[in-house]
């Protein structure tokens, strides 16, 4: 089959590699119909994390079941089926916590793993991992339902551990396709006022029609200065952290209200300085982040995202086939596309 292969900083390249078989009863074969690009793949893309030459890449996938093994009971072949970005065996002390992110047996597609950006990938504990959706789904909501992989449930998860509310007034400290997606999970969650801070115009477009009612096109001590001026002074009762860099993180501390909260979930990948632990101690500021559980959320998701009460599928604004994924993670990186989709 032919999957895509990281082989250093900006070398993608789709190569032959062997087809996935079964080799525990309780695996899967999905054949992968919808792949996407996420903003964490750039990072080992840019060499900004580490990466063995020729591991696999890609952690977003949907498609059919192609094979089950003998220990397979809730699927069949020719299910259709979204993958959580990283497996579990749903049987652990975390999956039964609702942490299937930190599942003993667990882990993520891609590098030692098939990724989810190839024509087929081995499922382990597909079970537990997988979640089925409607075999007779419209082809118009499938970008959708990939969302639910990660990136939805990526932005839900920030918005519940920074404690959205209904009546709250809630600040997202980036534009990318997770803040984007916060900014529908604050809306969902019954957010009375959303401040979608971000400094590209097509990106802050979208974010109002998903729910923002203000948008702030600034960074650091002016973006802190809009959102108190915004918001009387008072700052936001939560505040979702979806960039990652010390500047994101300190921005978000200082825009957050007394008493509010954080919830972080951008990746660190530029470490984590700048975490004011005292300005946090003396405000009475809740911080929480992490990966985000994905199969935890995907079923509670999924009812609005099938009725079109949640659509994200607006963050998807190129679509590419697989062969032409290098120029994907290029139109990523240069910022010329927002989140890249990848139909097989």
């Amino acid at each position: 089959m032919l999957a895509t292969t990281l082989h250093g900083p900006g070398d993608i390249r789709v190569e032959r590699v062997p087809d996935p078989v079964i080799t525990q009863p309780t695996d899967a074969v999905v054949t992968v119909t919808h792949s996407c690009i996420c903003g964490s793949d750039l990072w080992p893309y840019q060499g900004v994390s580490p990466s063995q030459p020729g591991a696999r890449i890609g952690h977003e996938f949907l498609g059919r079941v192609a094979e089950v093994g003998a220990g397979v009971s809730t699927l069949r072949v020719g299910d259709l089926v979204v993958a959580p970005f990283m497996f579990s065996d749903g049987e652990c002390a975390y999956c039964r916590e609702q942490l299937p992110t930190s599942c003993v047996n667990g882990g993520m597609w891609g590098k030692a793993n098939d990724g989810g950006q190839g024509e087929a990938v081995r499922v382990p504990f597909a079970d537990a991992t997988l979640v089925k959706l409607p075999s007779d789904a419209d082809e118009a909501l499938m970008p959708a339902l990939l969302s639910l992989s990660d990136v939805l449930p990526t932005g839900h998860h920030a918005a519940t551990i920074a404690g959205v509310r209904p009546g709250a007034t809630v600040a997202v400290v980036g534009d990318g396709a997770v803040g984007l997606c916060a900014v529908l999970a604050a809306r969902r969650l019954g957010a009375e006022r959303i401040i979608a801070m971000g400094r590209h115009e097509t990106r802050t477009a979208i974010a109002r029609t998903f729910g923002a009612t203000d948008v702030v096109a600034a960074r650091g001590d002016e973006a802190v200065e809009a959102v108190n001026e915004l918001t009387g002074g008072e700052g936001a009762h939560a505040v979702i952290e979806a960039v990652g860099t010390s500047q994101s993180m300190q921005t978000a501390i200082s825009i957050a209200r007394p008493g509010g909260g954080i919830g972080y979930v951008g990746v660190p990948h530029l470490g984590g300085e700048g975490l004011d632990i005292d300005r946090l101690f003396k405000r009475n500021i809740a911080l929480r982040g992490g990966v985000a559980p994905a199969r935890a959320y995907i079923e509670e998701l999924l009812p609005d995202v099938l009725s079109g009460a949640v659509d994200p599928s607006p963050i998807f604004d190129t679509t590419i086939k697989l062969d032409e994924v290098a120029e994907g993670y290029a139109a990523m990186n240069d910022r010329r596309a927002l989140k890249v989709l990848i139909t097989l």
